[in-house]
């Protein structure tokens, strides 16, 4: 499956100085249900397009089915979801993006919304831009600093109800919990990732 770089969602995750891992922010959301959001790496990502194919077994460990049940997979706006939240965290999950309609093969999740403290959407006064920064809990940051330190140039999707919310790329091991998204979105769409991160 060729991996391909995210075209329009968020782009980068770095480490951001500004915020103390599990601290509440005061313009910013914690997090309602953690069993809601999962962290999961990306294995492979398939471009947008129609579904083609039989539906396939969408949990399934085996590369070729994955990426069949990923290029059947229908992921309109409108489109239901079979799993809608009912996956199993432990296994590989095929999902999609259903902004890109991208199509993405994850692994197993390694962090929960249970480890996430809280969630700001924000402009960084050095550079103008919007971006959603999170704090993790102290369990969570020892998880994020191992994880990151391995994947470096990798992708993380961030799933909720077996949907993929974003999926940046890691841009440098994340030692202190503290983590900055950030890309090509406004404040009100940095805003909107914040509220559906924590299910606000």
């Amino acid at each position: 499956m060729r991996i391909l770089p995210a075209a329009f969602a968020v782009l980068v995750l770095a480490g951001c100085q500004a915020e103390v891992p599990g601290r509440a922010s005061g313009d910013g959301f914690v997090v309602k249900d953690g069993t809601r959001l999962r962290f999961r790496p990306v294995l492979g990502e398939l471009p947008p397009g129609p579904a083609a194919g039989a539906p396939g077994e969408r949990q399934s460990t085996n590369p070729v089915a994955q990426e069949a049940a990923a290029r059947a997979l229908d992921c309109g706006r409108d489109a239901p979801d079979t799993l809608d939240g009912r996956d199993d965290p432990a296994l590989p999950l095929v999902s999609c993006d259903a902004l890109t309609g991208a199509r993405y093969v994850l692994g197993p999740g390694f962090l929960s919304g249970a480890d996430v403290g809280w969630v700001e959407a924000r402009l960084d006064p050095a550079t103008g831009s919007s971006v959603v920064n999170l704090g993790l809990t102290a369990a969570g940051a020892r998880t994020w600093a191992e994880w990151t330190g391995r994947n470096v140039g990798n992708q993380v999707a961030m799933v909720v109800r077996s949907r993929v919310l974003t999926a940046p790329q890691i841009q440098a091991a994340i030692t202190d919990g503290a983590t900055q998204i950030s890309g090509r979105f406004t404040l009100p769409e940095a805003e909107q990732l914040a509220r559906d991160i924590t299910g606000a």
